[in-house]
């Protein structure tokens, strides 16, 4: 499958991911949702900033750990194992303290000729898609969550 990830701005995420410090994105929520259990290793990643409105950059998934019901301590465990691939600030691992978690790990990281991404007021800041030309201006489709759900 292809996911599109949306990176935040303020934290400067992307940045990190262009000068290699991270290579790794948690989300995360309070039960299980997407993307939860539907990325897998060997899958591609696309990256855009959120707001920018242009997809910049790939790479290829090579590790997955999904995580349900976890407890405070397990979920702080998890955040200082994963640490040093995900450079997340103070409020990034408080937005992201839930008890449902996915850690998501990428190789060969590379920025691309920019795409432009065709938003529609549906999507959320993680899309599965079958092909990346689904979102793109000029070939998009009406995005649903038929791929996505569980």
């Amino acid at each position: 499958m292809v996911h599109v990830v949306y990176t935040d701005k303020t934290s400067k995420e992307y940045e990190k991911m262009v000068n290699g410090s991270k290579t790794m994105v948690v989300r995360g929520a309070a039960g299980r949702k997407i993307p939860h259990s539907r990325v897998f290793t060997g899958d591609t990643l696309y990256f855009m900033v959120q707001g920018s409105k242009k997809i910049t950059a790939t790479a290829t998934v090579t590790n997955v750990e999904n995580y349900v019901k976890l407890t405070d301590d397990q979920i702080v465990e998890l955040f200082k194992k994963h640490h040093s691939k995900l450079q997340l600030d103070e409020k990034q691992i408080k937005r992201w303290h839930k008890k449902c978690l996915i850690f998501v790990e990428f190789e060969n990281f590379q920025n691309i000729e920019p795409l432009d991404f065709d938003h529609q007021s549906n999507m959320d800041d993680w899309l599965i898609i079958e092909k990346i030309d689904d979102v793109v201006v000029g070939t998009s489709i009406p995005y649903n969550y038929e791929k996505s759900r569980f």
